[in-house]
């Protein structure tokens, strides 16, 4: 990660030796007569072209798993129109043709050379890669998809096969981890060629799948070993870099948010921004920032039509029944509500801003003003993949299937190791006041009061205690919140829908058009109903409770 403008210079250059097929939004990977056969290219390039297409694909589908459980905001007030078809083509295309069969034309090469390291990567990102799109999207193709040109429209796999197929691959990773490789990648952007921290994420990941599908004593017995991702500093990410342009190797919010017009990009959550504010939460001043210190609407502010317009209307029924709060919050917290599909206003330089993390944006310490071109961490974010405290909200999780009091110490783990890691992203802001930072002492009141109040919840309330917190913790991939919801159902209290009636809740998102149009295999689904193989829980509407 520490040469990640290295390669984007490298993959500048080197690009033309990667092999693109003509057309792959059906999965026709015939080869290109523009582009370099596999025994031409270079498994380092291949490796540089996937490691980037694979954080590019994870960041796409997370922001969509962290729009659906409010941990950012989701534009659109029906579940079923929301995300159209289309939307996913170019990340479908990422993931099958620029990610996994690059990966497989790398390994031709690799095999040969005996670059073990390399193919370890290229199987753990692959099983990364290929039960994220069961979690989005359920059956897919994939024991054919990259059979062409003898197979052009590859039959779909059930999910269950997919996940089995995933275990085994990263059971072949972590033996090319131990063997001794002939060489190690020019660029290993993740770890930087360290074969012990991969074994650890093999097994983290094998404990992602685990606990999707319930097998408690498949993840127990990884636990047992000690050997999967305990401590912050073997975290999972993939590291953005500062460069502007050719090629622009920001962090992709800070990229569409810190331009010379202001902010372009999504809105904040209000339930997130609320749920941190209110609780004095210290990850608040590097998730957010403020750009100005009222929002129109709030206590003892005037509404304001153009740059808030819903200040000026009332709340909807269930917000109003829920006391949720709508459309605006005290102390600049500028965000919107979960489904406004308003249009935008001229608030770029008032609406809040994303923050030092994981964005690289600007530390909020209160200076409330607006954000520039190339400020705060100029972009040098993240996408985190598998952290250390995922794992311990994950114990949490399987501890309080017997006894929701179990999980109390997992919980206090994971917030603590979160908070830790969030503050070390204050220095990239070289701009910031870090004086006005949390201190020990606030962090340490934080969680001797989120420990009482767990301590005093009812059993469904420390459900949802836990829930609110590791969906914090996810801030930046909104994946496992999307899992965990579908999974779990908690939080029960989360902000519902501006629509009071918005049809059932997304349990899998549309195939991806072309995918539909061009493989007779890839029938489209009726609704966004539909669940995958691990959920087991009741049908939308009635479940998840929130919706």
């Amino acid at each position: 990660m520490k040469r990640i403008l290295k390669y984007m210079f490298v993959i500048a250059l080197g690009g033309v030796f990667l092999l693109n097929s003509c057309e792959t939004t059906e999965l026709d990977l015939t080869e290109n007569p523009n582009a370099l056969t596999p025994s031409q290219a270079d498994p380092d390039f291949y490796l540089n072209a996937v490691q980037v297409r694979f954080a590019q694909v994870v960041e796409t589908l997370g922001e969509n798993g962290a729009e659906v459980t409010r941990i950012e905001n989701m534009f659109g007030r029906d579940y079923q129109n929301n995300y159209s078809p289309a939307s996913f083509d170019l990340t479908w295309e990422r993931a099958y043709q620029e990610v996994i069969k690059n990966i497989r034309d790398m390994n031709i090469l690799a095999e040969e050379a005996g670059l073990t390291y390399h193919i370890g990567m290229g199987q753990f990102i692959e099983a990364y890669t290929i039960t994220l799109l069961v979690d989005y999207f359920g059956d897919v193709p994939y024991s054919e998809a990259f059979s062409a040109p003898e197979i052009l429209n590859p039959q779909v796999d059930a999910g269950s096969d997919i996940y089995a197929a995933a275990l085994a691959l990263i059971d072949d990773a972590i033996v090319n981890f131990n063997a001794t490789s002939s060489a190690l990648p020019q660029n290993d952007f993740f770890y930087g060629g360290s074969a012990s921290d991969w074994i650890r994420a093999c097994n983290t990941l094998k404990m992602r799948l685990y606990i999707s599908t319930g097998n408690l004593s498949g993840f127990n017995s990884i636990l047992a070993t000690g050997n999967y991702i305990q401590d912050s500093a073997n975290d999972l990410q993939f590291t953005w870099g500062t460069n502007a342009v050719q090629p622009d190797s920001r962090h992709p919010n800070y990229r569409q948010t810190y331009t010379a017009q202001g902010a372009q990009g999504d809105y904040a959550s209000i339930w997130l921004m609320d749920l941190m504010s209110n609780s004095s939460d210290p990850r608040i001043q590097y998730y957010f920032f403020r750009q100005s210190a009222t929002v129109p609407g709030a206590p003892g502010i005037a509404p304001n039509e153009e740059t808030l317009s819903c200040s000026l209307t009332s709340a909807p029924p269930q917000y109003i029944a829920g006391d949720y709060p709508f459309c605006s919050l005290p102390n600049g917290y500028w965000g919107r509500n979960h489904g406004v599909d308003e249009g935008i206003p001229p608030d770029g330089f008032l609406r809040v801003a994303p923050g030092v993390y994981p964005s690289g944006g600007n530390f909020d310490d209160s200076r409330f003003g607006e954000i520039s071109l190339g400020g705060g961490g100029a972009g040098a974010g993240i996408t985190p993949m598998l952290l250390a405290s995922w794992v311990d909200f994950w114990q949490a999780e399987a501890a309080m299937l017997g006894n929701p009091m179990a999980g109390r110490p997992f919980l206090l783990n994971g917030v603590a190791k979160s908070i830790a890691k969030v503050q070390t992203f204050g220095s990239l802001d070289g701009a910031a006041d870090l004086s006005v930072a949390p201190m020990q002492a606030d962090i340490d009141a934080f969680l001797l009061t989120l420990g009482a109040d767990f301590d005093a919840a009812d059993n469904e309330e420390k459900w949802n205690l836990m829930a609110e917190q590791f969906f914090i913790a996810l801030k930046g991939n909104g994946h496992d919140a999307y899992n965990f919801y579908r999974r779990q159902g908690f939080p029960t209290d989360i902000e519902p829908n501006v629509e009071p009636d918005p049809g059932g809740f997304i349990r899998s998102f549309f195939y991806p058009a072309n995918a539909a149009t061009n493989n007779q295999f890839v029938v489209q689904k009726s609704s966004v109903t539909e669940q995958v193989f691990w959920d087991t829980n009741p049908a939308s509407p009635t479940f998840p409770i929130g919706n």
